[in-house]
């Protein structure tokens, strides 16, 4: 299976690096040495001023980073979207889990809020957007079924889609469970079919497992979207190649 699209603008945020000019200093040699190190406890979030302080303060870190790579994409008005996280809201339901222990009474805005679709029905509430989304959760390959999603999608109708990806680090009961070491992190991407003009063609690959291709972390493809380069590599278990025209 191959999957073709044109890449019209993208976004992406990490605590270190919030803006595009940041990506274009990402360090690959940093990326390298974080690989051996677990992250650290970072609170940072976007800090999304153009919506109220009253309404942003309910939200999670993980709805205010994708919310804030949907932002950065500047996409059409009423667009079509698709929002994946492998993990979702598991802080909120981390938490609403230990106030059941603790006899607690539940919040009814953490219980709302805790559905893996938080962030694809907040996006449309901020962004008046009643276009169709699609929330995905994939497990390692989330990334990678979001991008067969979006293929699709575009199959379907050829009009420009947006495609967030966001996770944070899960909480600490499941550690010994995940081996992620770029989290927190969301990327937004504008797509549109191969055909459509664009400076960047981005082509995602299935391959077996026996075939061995030089990894390629989100962050060396962000990196390469915000210097112009091109890139390839095994990326959320598919083969991806980034190129610039």
């Amino acid at each position: 299976m191959q999957l073709t699209f044109s890449i019209l603008s993208w976004g992406a945020w990490a605590p270190q690096y919030q803006h595009h000019q940041s990506w274009q200093t990402w360090c690959e040699s940093s990326a390298e040495l974080n690989l051996d190190t677990p992250p650290q406890s970072d609170t940072t979030a976007p800090a999304l001023k153009q919506i109220p302080a009253m309404q942003r303060r309910r939200f999670s870190r993980l709805t205010k980073m994708m919310l804030e790579v949907s932002f950065q994409c500047e996409m059409p008005a009423n667009c079509r979207s698709i929002f994946a996280s492998r993990h979702g809201e598991l802080q909120r339901t981390i938490g609403l889990l230990e106030d059941i222990i603790a006899k607690q009474p539940l919040s009814p805005l953490g219980f709302s809020q805790s559905v893996h679709n938080t962030a694809s029905g907040i996006f449309g509430i901020v962004a008046a957007n009643t276009a169709p989304s699609t929330s995905v959760a994939a497990g390692t390959e989330t990334l990678s079924q979001a991008m067969v999603e979006a293929f699709a999608q575009l199959h379907q109708s050829p009009e420009p889609l947006l495609l967030v990806f966001g996770d944070d680090p899960v909480p600490p009961v499941y550690d010994e469970f995940t081996q992620e070491f770029e989290l927190p992190l969301a990327l937004g991407l504008q797509l549109a079919p191969f055909d459509t003009p664009a400076s960047a063609k981005l082509t995602v690959s299935r391959i077996s497992k026996a075939t061995a291709l030089n990894p390629l972390t989100y962050g060396a493809f962000i990196h390469a979207l915000a210097t112009a380069q091109n890139i390839s590599g095994c990326l959320s278990q598919w083969h991806w190649r980034l190129e610039h025209v």
